[in-house]
């Protein structure tokens, strides 16, 4: 797990801004879900037979014996939380949630054992339309952080006609069993599909020879997948259709994406996501089309800090130097009325009780564009010297019923 230090969180609120503001503008309203869920909701949900229940889960017994675990995921919690509230039943749902999330992996780059997504969820729509859009939303967030991804589809079709897919690809493996390595073999009876995600080289070969999914869709699912195709050719949208792509949570039918990049080595996937049609039903509720996706934020921010991004300057505007021994207690309430009165200013004062030369090599250390500054002839005159920090014009003594609107100018760029 990993800090996240102030240098560093301007471009993580920016990113984060960003992506609100892009939720927004499709109609999805933001969802706050518990940390801290039952297991058997994760167990029920993403599968007994995945990486992600057998060995990853953060699981303990709380005082009551109840066994309750940190959320690996969201889109189970969200799920819980329409059932538990009732606002998913008989209804249209799009929701966006944000935070973190805790797996116990093997820490390597782009990946912690806590670590944060942002995402979507979309309830009540059985049409491929919403996953177009929800395809759509991802883009144009790539778009607005200036990144460039690649997108892969595919289709896993309905339960059923997983079920017959599974078989064949069982029967083709079991034929090459010796060419599995261990962590393969033992998915072959339990999650064969996640086979197909092997990244050992040494199965490649043995993987692309494998039968594939799509040509074992149902008719519903390949119209379905066929139609998505279109919207995304009518939009000029790229994307490749990767038979081998699978999810390793089992709530997955029907369409299934990545949005990959090639600069963060193994951990390529940035963005996930697919239709979960039947996880509503399957934790109790009834039956509801649903999809969705999960953004990974640490792999996100990281590569636009490969780019060059910095987020945001967050260093102050106005710094306020205070010197004496009344110009302090004054400097708390002219610092309190710019704010008021100037909306968004950001202002640091000193509030060190230091020597005006040590205050000042600070101001000039923050970045800020003026220096406002008290002492005792300030104090006694009822002014404040105001220097620009940042050109070599003249410091003026500004009175305090006017130093808001003196800012508020100098900021502004208009002659003071």
């Amino acid at each position: 797990m990993k800090d996240i230090l102030p240098e560093q969180t301007s471009l993580w609120q920016e990113v984060e801004d960003t992506a609100r503001s892009v939720f927004d503008s499709y109609g999805y309203r933001e969802i706050r879900v518990p940390v801290v869920e039952r297991t058997e909701l994760f167990r029920r949900s993403i599968g007994e037979a995945t990486d992600v229940v057998e060995k990853e889960m953060y699981t303990f017994e709380d005082r009551d014996g109840d066994s309750l675990s940190l959320r690996p995921e969201a889109t189970a919690g969200v799920v819980r939380a329409g059932l538990t509230n009732g606002f998913i039943y008989n209804q249209r749902q799009r929701l966006w949630y944000s935070g973190p999330m805790f797996r116990y992996e093997k820490p390597q780059r782009g990946r912690y054992r806590q670590f944060y997504q942002i995402g979507a969820e979309a309830f009540g729509y059985p049409a491929p339309q919403i996953d177009a859009e929800l395809l759509f939303v991802c883009a144009r967030l790539w778009d607005r952080v200036g990144l460039e991804l690649r997108l892969e589809i595919n289709s896993l079709g309905t339960l059923q006609a997983r079920a017959e897919y599974r078989a064949k690809l069982v029967e083709y493996l079991a034929q090459h069993r010796n060419e599995l390595d261990d962590d393969s073999r033992r998915r072959l009876k339990s999650n064969p599909l996640r086979i197909l995600d092997s990244k050992n080289p040494e199965m490649a070969e043995l993987i692309a020879n494998a039968p594939l999914i799509t040509d074992h869709l149902d008719p519903v699912s390949r119209s379905d997948f066929n139609q998505l195709k279109t919207m995304l050719d009518d939009a000029g949208a790229r994307y490749v259709v990767n038979p081998h792509l699978v999810r390793g949570l089992d709530y997955y039918t029907g369409l299934v994406f990545e949005w990959l990049t090639d600069d963060l080595g193994a951990q390529g996937a940035v963005c996930a996501g697919g239709r979960y049609d039947n996880l509503v039903a399957e934790l109790g509720g009834q039956p509801t089309v649903a999809t969705g996706f999960s953004i990974g934020l640490d792999r996100l921010v990281e590569l636009l800090a490969q780019q060059g991004a910095q987020g945001r300057d967050l260093s102050p505007e106005v710094y306020l130097v205070a010197v004496g021994d009344e110009a302090p207690r004054v400097s708390m309430r002219l610092a309190e009325e710019l704010r008021e009165r100037l909306t968004g200013l950001r202002l640091e004062n000193d509030c060190t009780g230091g020597g005006f030369r040590a205050q000042m090599k600070r101001a000039d250390r923050s970045g800020a564009r003026l220096a406002v500054l008290l002492g005792d002839d300030e104090f006694a005159g009822q002014y404040a010297t105001v220097k620009n920090l940042r050109d070599d014009t003249e410091q003026e003594r500004v009175s305090w019923t006017e130093l808001c609107a003196y800012v508020d100018r100098a900021l502004n760029g208009a002659p003071a």
